[in-house]
């Protein structure tokens, strides 16, 4: 199926990010492609690896190809590499959340899409990996329609995404004290900023400083001028004080400085915060 290029989308870590259209049996497809030079390739072939244990989870974006595709783009060599995915109509959650005052999320919303990544982080640590770069920025809003006595409403789902810093459950012998992180230091956790610890706590922090972004519309440490002697020290981003009593708690427990009090996600699943 011929596909073609509709319009940039962003820049990460590695590479670049273009929407891309075709048809297919009468219907409209579209496609994200992300796209990576020969210095990043190899990060490029771990996420599609990655990726391609995650068939048909619901929770993760999926891929549309089978293997990373090669082009060379001229006569020197230099080649451009890319894989295609589910493209997200909703964008990422950091703009999905700007679409509302303040930045903030009403409070049923929230309960409702920290269930959604939690699944997709269960299937995650399932797997023996852990993301390493949970954030609004990594995390795809899908719309989709409902209809129900005669009213359309529009629902939303969300997806993982960027598994290129993603590593092995437990792994840190990429880790240097002068080396960048695995992932973003103000949404890391304290053993990760530290010396490199990747457990699945530190998905689980990371979701910990995404929902108290959804909740008060700012980034965690919002309320102090952090640094990475701060992250270091095992605070934890202040949590506000009107939230509800379940809300605290299942802040608190992704906060916690033990990390065997973190749980784990398939565990959290089953906490009030998520209901019944």
């Amino acid at each position: 199926m011929a596909m073609y290029f509709e319009k940039f989308l962003g820049k990460g870590s590695y590479g670049t990010v273009s929407l891309f259209k075709g048809q297919h049996d009468g219907k409209t497809i579209y496609a994200a492609v992300k796209t990576s030079d020969d210095k990043h390739s190899d990060a490029l072939h771990r996420e599609f690896e990655i990726l391609s244990k995650f068939k048909g989870c619901s929770r993760i974006v999926q891929c549309y190809v089978d293997r990373v595709q090669e082009e060379r783009i001229n006569y020197a060599g230099d080649s451009e590499y890319t894989i295609a995915m589910e493209y997200a109509a909703g964008g990422s959650l950091k703009s999905f959340l700007k679409s509302f005052k303040d930045n903030k999320l009403p409070d049923y919303i929230i309960r409702k899409f920290t269930l959604m990544l939690l699944e997709g982080l269960a299937t995650i640590h399932g797997h023996g990996y852990v993301h390493c770069d949970l954030k609004p920025d990594n995390i795809l809003v899908f719309p989709s329609f409902v209809s129900k006595n005669g009213w359309r409403r529009t629902s939303y789902e969300l997806k993982i995404s960027d598994f290129g810093l993603s590593r092995r459950d437990g792994d840190s012998s990429w880790w240097k004290p002068r080396r960048r992180y695995a992932g973003t230091p103000i949404y890391m956790l304290p053993e990760s900023v530290s010396h490199g610890e990747t457990g699945k706590g530190l998905d689980l922090w990371s979701l910990g400083c995404v929902v108290l972004e959804m909740y008060t519309g700012k980034k965690p440490w919002w309320h102090t001028n952090y640094d990475l002697k701060s992250l270091k020290k095992c605070y934890e981003p202040l949590i506000p004080s009107d939230l509800a009593v379940d809300a605290k708690l299942f802040l608190m427990t992704c906060f916690s400085p033990d990390p065997a009090e973190r749980k784990d996600a398939s565990t959290l699943l089953r906490h009030s915060f998520l209901g019944p």
